[in-house]
């Protein structure tokens, strides 16, 4: 187990290296756009709904001032708009345009594409099982981060 722990380590420790901002910036999936500001695009799809400044904050794990100034540079680059919250008139939501829909599914496609050439040849059953393993992996990860908080 100790050996597999290690494994599991050292590959996730060279994920997160060749994932660093400026390699992303250089891979060019964001089109030249800030990666930064990109990453409030990426949460405010993955948050729907219920997108706001302290939600973006939280899921980027950076302080309110910060996420303020990323949010405010995706609504000033057209990525995002806010809209007053029907449920609450003091909260603004936070939802993505056309061209920040857009860009998007730019990276998104440019992401499953050298994750396509990263498993090309697999047998179709062995990247299954990896997805359902990675996925599982990653909500233990996001539920022992919730327990720290």
């Amino acid at each position: 187990m100790h050996d597999a722990l290690s494994a599991v380590e050292t590959a996730m420790v060279a994920i997160r290296r060749s994932q660093t901002r400026r390699a992303l910036a250089r891979s060019g999936p964001t089109g030249g756009v800030d990666p930064a500001v990109f990453d409030v695009v990426d949460a405010v799809e993955g948050l729907g709904d219920r997108a706001t400044v302290m939600a973006v904050a939280a899921a980027l794990d950076v302080a309110q001032p910060r996420a303020s100034k990323l949010v405010a540079a995706a609504v000033e680059a057209g990525w995002l708009r806010r809209e007053a919250d029907q449920a609450d008139g003091r909260r603004s939501l936070l939802v993505r345009t056309a061209a920040g829909l857009a860009l998007s599914e730019r990276v998104h496609a440019a992401r499953r594409a050298r994750f396509a050439a990263a498993t090309a040849g697999w047998p179709p059953a062995d990247l299954d099982r990896f997805a359902q393993l990675l996925t599982r992996f990653v909500a233990g990860l996001t539920e022992t981060a919730a327990d720290r908080h």
